[in-house]
C-alpha cells in the first residue's frame, strides 16, 4: 500500500512538472529566428474540374517568425513578430508567355510600389495558450495588405489537444474542431458557423436557388514544440440546383514550411504587453483579427444610362420573348444595385412609354433601398393612366427573390391610402399576400409589417360583404398560406356560392398536406357529398383532390368509388379520370386506392364503364438527376358539353423541393342558354362568365375576365377577332443568389448566379354556335437566361469565371369540342416547339493596368419539339375531331 502511494506521488508530481514546463500551444525558442517559405494559392474553374486548366494564380515569400517576449508568469502568453518577405506573384501551372498576365511585370508593378511596403511591414501577434489574443499592425495600411497579414496570423493559431471550441480567426467567429496525433494537428473548421459580415443572399424558392458547399482544413506538422511545415484548404462549391451542370468552385490553399533556424535578437523585457509594443514601435494598433471588408472599385465600368443605352434595344416590347431580352435584363439590374435613386429617377423620366413597363420590371427587382424609393417617387397609385406601370411594378414585387420588411411596410401603406384602379388595388393586396408568404419563410412571420398585413387582410376578409372584396382577400390567402386562414377559408368553400366557393377550395388545396385538419377533411367531404347544400362541380372536385392528396383514410376513399355513378355524367367521368391518374402515377395515396378497389361494390364494370368527355392526366416533361418536372391537364365539361374549367400545371421538383412553376386555369359557367342546354344541377342560376387565372412561380396572379354577364357575352361573341388575351407579360428575375466569402488566406471571393424569365402568357376561348365548336388556347412563351459569376478578387489581380446558359421554348395547349352530338368530341393537345439550348463558359485573370488572359469554350444543341402524349382516348378523339372537320370550317364569330 505504501509502495502505491508513492508511485502515485510520483506520477502526480511528474504530471506537474510537465505542465509548468510546457505551453498548451506551440512556443518559440528565445533568441531564434525562423525562417519560413510561404505561398497562397487560389484556383477558380467548373465543379468537376482539374485544377490544371483553372483561373488560378499564387503570391508567395518568405516570413520571418522571432519571439519578442514571453511573459515572465505565464509561459502561454507570448508576442511574436512576423515580417513577410520577397514577395512574389505568379501563375501556379505553367502558362505560354501570351497567356501569363504576371509575365515581364516585377511584383512591384503588379501589386504597387506603396501597397508592396505595406505588406512587407511587419505585425505583431500575442499568443495565449496558442490562440492569437491580440494582433497589431498599422492603422491606416490599406485593408487588402492587412487581410493577406490576417490569414497569414491565422495560420499561427492552434492547440495542441483534442476539442473543440470558438475561435476568432481572419474568417470571424467560428465553430473549429482540433484532432491531435503525435506531432500532427488537423484543424477543421465548420464555415457555416462563422460570424462575419459579409453580403449574401438566396432565392426563395430552393429548386430556383444555388446549392453550396464549403470546407476547411488545416494541418500542422510540429518539431521541438513549434511549425514545422502547415498545410491549409479552403474549397467552396456552388451549384445551381436545377441544373447541376451549371455551377463553380473557389480552392485556397495556404504552404508555411520551416527553412531554418538562425540566431535571433533577444527577448524585450518588460512585464506587460503594452510596454513591448511601445518600446517597439508606438504606431502599432491592436486591430481585429477578422477580416475587414474589401472591395476594388471598378475604374472604367460605364454609368448606369450608357449602360442602359447599351441594351435598350433589346428591352423593345417585340423583344421580351428573345433570351436576348432576359440577358440585357440581368445585367441592367446588376448595374441598378450599384446606383443611387438619382440615376434610377434620371432614366425613368426620360424614357419612352414603350420601354417603362421593362425598366419598372428591372428596378424593382434590384431590390436595394435606392431603387424602390426611385420607383415609388415616380408611380403615382393615384393616377389610373399609369395602370400598366403600377401592374408591372406590384407583379415585380411579387416575385421579388429576397423582399424586405420594408417593401411589404410600404405596399400596405398604398392599399390603405388612395388608389385610383380596383384593378390595383386587388393587386396590392394580392402582392401582399406573396410578400407575407416569403417572409415568414424566412422566419419573418412576427415582423410588425407581417403581423400589421397579415391582421389586415384577415380582418377584411371577416368584415367583406362584395364579393369581389371577398375574391381579392381569398386570394391573398391563396397567396400567403397563413395556417391562420384555414377556419375562414373553410367558411367560404362550404357556405360560398360560385366563384368564392371555388376560390376558397382552391386555395386550401395549395395548403401543404400537413395543414390539413381533420376538420379540413370533414368540411371537404361535406362538400364533396353535398351533405348540407348543393355544390358546383368545380368545388365538389376540387374537395375530392384536397381529400385524395392528403393521406386519405380507407373509408374516405370508399366513399369517393362508391359515388361514382351517383354524379353528373361529366363529373363521373372526370371523377373516375382522376383515380386512374393517380393510379397511373403511383401517387401517394395509390396504394389505399388499390385496397378499396378490392372490393368488388366499389369496383366493377357499371362503375368504371361511364361515358363522357371529361379528363384529368398527369405525364413526365422531363426526368433527369437534378430535377424532374411533370405536367397536368385536367378538363371538366358541363352535361351540354361546354367547358366548365381546364386546368394546365407545370411542377417542377427534386428529391427536398417542389416548385409550381405554371398554372393557368380558364373557367366558364353559365353557357348552357346560348346553345339552349340545360344546366348541371346546383348550377341553374349562374351567370354568363369565362376568364382565367395564373400562377406563375408559387405567385397567384389577378385573374382577368373574358366577360361578365349575358350581354357582355353576346357582344365580344359578335365582335371577336380570335386574338388571345394577355394574362401576363414581362421580365422576371427567377434565380437571384449572392456569397460573399472571407477566403482564409486574405482574398475576398465572390459567386452570383442570377436567372431571367421573359414571358408571355396569354389565352382565349372561342364558339362557334355555326359548327357547335368550342376551342380553347393557352400560349406560354418564354425565354430563359442564367448568368454565374465567381471570382476572387485580390485587388491586384482579379481571377474566375463567368458561365451562361440561354434557352427559348414554347408551349401550348389547345383544347377543342364538337358538342354536336352526344357524346361530345373533345380533343386535348399540348405542344412544344424545338428549343435552341446554348451554353458558354469563359474564365479569366486581370490585373488592374488592363491586362487579361481569358479562356472560352461553349456548346449549342437543340431540345426537338414534342407534342406531349395524353391519354390513348384523348387520341383516338383527336383523329374524329380532326377527321370530321370540312375545308369550309373556319369562320369563327
Amino acid at each position: 500500500m505504501i509502495l502505491l502511494t508513492v508511485l502515485f506521488l510520483c506520477i502526480i508530481s511528474t504530471y506537474s512538472a510537465s505542465v509548468k514546463g510546457h505551453t498548451t500551444g506551440p512556443s518559440l525558442n528565445n533568441d531564434k529566428l525562423y525562417k519560413f517559405a510561404y505561398s497562397a494559392e487560389v484556383y477558380v474553374d467548373q465543379v468537376k474540374a482539374s485544377l490544371q486548366k483553372s483561373a488560378e494564380y499564387r503570391i508567395s515569400s518568405g516570413v520571418d517568425v522571432n519571439l519578442l517576449w514571453r511573459n515572465p508568469d505565464n509561459d502561454d502568453d507570448q508576442l511574436v513578430k512576423i515580417t513577410i518577405k520577397d514577395v512574389q506573384v505568379e501563375n501556379v501551372n505553367e502558362r505560354p508567355a501570351d497567356k501569363n498576365i504576371f509575365k515581364g511585370k516585377s511584383t512591384e508593378k503588379i501589386i504597387g510600389k506603396d501597397y508592396l511596403e505595406a505588406l512587407q511591414r511587419p505585425i505583431v501577434v500575442e499568443l495565449v495558450r496558442g490562440k492569437v489574443k491580440t494582433f497589431y499592425s498599422y492603422q491606416n495600411e490599406p485593408g487588402f495588405t492587412q487581410n493577406i497579414k490576417r490569414g497569414l496570423a491565422s495560420l499561427f493559431q492552434l492547440q495542441l489537444h483534442s476539442g473543440s471550441s470558438r475561435e476568432v480567426d481572419i474568417s470571424g467567429k467560428c465553430n473549429t474542431t482540433y484532432h491531435v496525433r503525435q506531432d500532427q494537428v488537423t484543424k477543421i473548421k465548420d464555415l457555416n458557423s462563422c460570424e462575419i459580415e459579409r453580403k449574401r443572399f438566396t432565392s426563395h424558392n430552393r429548386i430556383l436557388d444555388v446549392g453550396t458547399k464549403g470546407t476547411s482544413a488545416t494541418v500542422y506538422v510540429l518539431e521541438d514544440s513549434f511549425i514545422k511545415s502547415v498545410k491549409a484548404e479552403e474549397n467552396f462549391v456552388f451549384i445551381l440546383n436545377y441544373r447541376r451542370k451549371t455551377g463553380a468552385k473557389i480552392v485556397s490553399k495556404q504552404r508555411l514550411e520551416l527553412k531554418s533556424v538562425q540566431a535571433g535578437m533577444g527577448l524585450i523585457a518588460a512585464k506587460q504587453v503594452a510596454g513591448v509594443i511601445k518600446t517597439l514601435d508606438p504606431n502599432y494598433v491592436a486591430i481585429p483579427l477578422e477580416a475587414e471588408p474589401v472591395k476594388s472599385e471598378c475604374k472604367k465600368c460605364p454609368s448606369l444610362s450608357e449602360h442602359w443605352q447599351s441594351i435598350r434595344e433589346h428591352m423593345h416590347p417585340d423583344k421580351l420573348s428573345q433570351p436576348e431580352a432576359a440577358k440585357s435584363f440581368l445585367s441592367f439590374i446588376q448595374n441598378i444595385r450599384k446606383a443611387t435613386k438619382e440615376e434610377i429617377l434620371k432614366i425613368i423620366r426620360s424614357e419612352k412609354q414603350e420601354f417603362l413597363p421593362q425598366v419598372v420590371d428591372a428596378v424593382t427587382s434590384a431590390q436595394t433601398p435606392e431603387s424602390l424609393e426611385a420607383v415609388l417617387e415616380f408611380l403615382d397609385f393615384k393616377d389610373a393612366s399609369t395602370f400598366i406601370l403600377q401592374e408591372r411594378f406590384l407583379y415585380a414585387c411579387g416575385f421579388a427573390s429576397h423582399p424586405s420588411e420594408m417593401l411589404l411596410k410600404l405596399l400596405t401603406e398604398k392599399f390603405k391610402g388612395d388608389v385610383a384602379k380596383e384593378e390595383i388595388r386587388e393587386t396590392l393586396v394580392i402582392v401582399m399576400g406573396a410578400l407575407i408568404r416569403k417572409l415568414c419563410d424566412r422566419d419573418g412571420c412576427k415582423l410588425p409589417a407581417v403581423a400589421e398585413a397579415k391582421r389586415l387582410i384577415l380582418n377584411r376578409l371577416e368584415k367583406a360583404s362584395k364579393g369581389d372584396n371577398v375574391q381579392m382577400y381569398l386570394l391573398a390567402l391563396k397567396n400567403a398560406l397563413l395556417p391562420e386562414g384555414i377556419p375562414v377559408l373553410l367558411k367560404y368553400a362550404e357556405s360560398g356560392e360560385g366563384p368564392i366557393s371555388s376560390l376558397a377550395a382552391t386555395a386550401l388545396q395549395r395548403y401543404d398536406p400537413s395543414f390539413l385538419t381533420k376538420e379540413v377533411k370533414e368540411t371537404m367531404n361535406r362538400i364533396y357529398h353535398q351533405t348540407r347544400k348543393v355544390h358546383e362541380k368545380t368545388v365538389r372536385t376540387t374537395a375530392a383532390a384536397i381529400i385524395l392528396n392528403s393521406n386519405p383514410s380507407y373509408m374516405e376513399v370508399k366513399n369517393i368509388l362508391l359515388s361514382i355513378g351517383e354524379l353528373p355524367m361529366e363529373m363521373n367521368k372526370y371523377m373516375l379520370s382522376m383515380i386512374q391518374d393517380i393510379l397511373h402515377f403511383e401517387m401517394p395515396s395509390s396504394k389505399t386506392i388499390r385496397k378499396v378497389l378490392k372490393d368488388m361494390r366499389a369496383h366493377n364494370y357499371d362503375r368504371f364503364s361511364k361515358m363522357g368527355s371529361s379528363s384529368a392526366y398527369t405525364g413526365y416533361i422531363t426526368r433527369g438527376p437534378d430535377v424532374s418536372s411533370t405536367y397536368s391537364l385536367d378538363i371538366l365539361y358541363s352535361g351540354s358539353g361546354i367547358l366548365r374549367r381546364s386546368n394546365m400545371n407545370i411542377h417542377v421538383f427534386d428529391r427536398n423541393a417542389e416548385l409550381h412553376a405554371i398554372q393557368v386555369v380558364i373557367e366558364a359557367q353559365g353557357l348552357e342558354s346560348i346553345i339552349a342546354a340545360t344546366p348541371d344541377e346546383g348550377e341553374e342560376n349562374l351567370d354568363s362568365f369565362a376568364g382565367m387565372s395564373a400562377i406563375l412561380f408559387d405567385f397567384q396572379l389577378r385573374p382577368v375576365t373574358f366577360f361578365q354577364g349575358y350581354g357582355d357575352l353576346m357582344s365580344k361573341m359578335l365582335s371577336a377577332t380570335g386574338d388571345a388575351m394577355n394574362v401576363v407579360k414581362g421580365l422576371v428575375l427567377l434565380t437571384d443568389f449572392l456569397q460573399e466569402i472571407q477566403l482564409q488566406s486574405g482574398p475576398t471571393a465572390s459567386a452570383q448566379f442570377m436567372g431571367g424569365l421573359a414571358i408571355d402568357i396569354s389565352g382565349g376561348m372561342e364558339f362557334s354556335l355555326w359548327y357547335r365548336e368550342s376551342k380553347t388556347n393557352v400560349k406560354n412563351r418564354v425565354a430563359v437566361f442564367v448568368a454565374g459569376n465567381t471570382e476572387v478578387d485580390s485587388f491586384f489581380v482579379k481571377t474566375g469565371m463567368e458561365t451562361t446558359l440561354e434557352t427559348e421554348t414554347a408551349l401550348d395547349f389547345i383544347s377543342t369540342v364538337q358538342f354536336s352530338q352526344y357524346p361530345f368530341l373533345v380533343c386535348m393537345q399540348m405542344d412544344r416547339v424545338d428549343s435552341p439550348f446554348r451554353t458558354h463558359m469563359t474564365k479569366y485573370e486581370s490585373l488592374p493596368s488592363g491586362r487579361r488572359y481569358t479562356a472560352r469554350r461553349g456548346k449549342a444543341t437543340t431540345l426537338a419539339g414534342n407534342e406531349y402524349p395524353l391519354h390513348q382516348e384523348n387520341s383516338n378523339m383527336c383523329k374524329k375531331v380532326f377527321g370530321s372537320k370540312s375545308d369550309s370550317a373556319g369562320s369563327w364569330f
